[in-house]
């Protein structure tokens, strides 16, 4: 039996999920565009705010806050539920895409939240896809350095007086 899924009201989360047997499926532009225009339709249908993201080959990465009353379960369930099927629509298969349930840990305080944030940020660079993190076309600093707030949320006050939070990002990202 599986642990039930801890549920903190106006927590953020860092959210993964993981392709099924570690595939690189999300290889190509056009899956990860699919992935990136479902989660804008999961922000219309859901009120929650995402800070940070980044989509790599075999896994994605979430930093969201469910809004009162939303349930972050229901959220993951549409999205990677509603992804897997238009991935195999689009491919002309069927199965599991994700290969177990995504993960979720409750970032507790400042701390926390600028390490997630780093590590995310720093995940192509990691993977050897780009040099720099806001080279990463499926990643929150890209986004928020282009001003596209179709999926990104513009930075709460409080992050943005963090110092330098992105250049800050090797001193805070923990090792593999």
């Amino acid at each position: 039996m599986r642990r039930p899924r801890l549920l903190v009201e106006g927590a953020w989360y860092h959210v993964t999920a993981r392709i099924n047997h570690g595939e690189m499926l999300l290889d190509r532009d056009d899956i990860k565009d699919l992935f990136l225009a479902l989660l804008a339709r999961a922000k219309r249908r859901y009120r929650f705010q995402i800070m940070n993201f980044c989509i790599m080959e075999n896994h994605v990465h979430l930093m969201i806050q469910p809004a009162k009353g939303e349930s972050l379960s229901d959220i993951m369930r549409w999205l990677l539920g509603c992804f897997a099927r238009a991935y195999n629509k689009k491919q002309g298969i069927y199965g599991h895409f994700w290969g177990d349930r995504f993960h979720s840990s409750i970032l507790d305080g400042l701390r926390q939240i600028a390490i997630a944030f780093g590590y995310i940020d720093a995940n192509p660079v990691k993977a050897s896809l780009v040099e720099h993190p806001w080279e990463w076309r499926y990643g929150g600093y890209w986004h928020d350095l282009i001003g596209n707030w179709e999926i990104l949320d513009p930075s709460p006050l409080w992050i943005t007086n963090l110092p330098c939070l992105r250049e800050a990002m090797p001193q805070l990202c923990a090792p593999d």
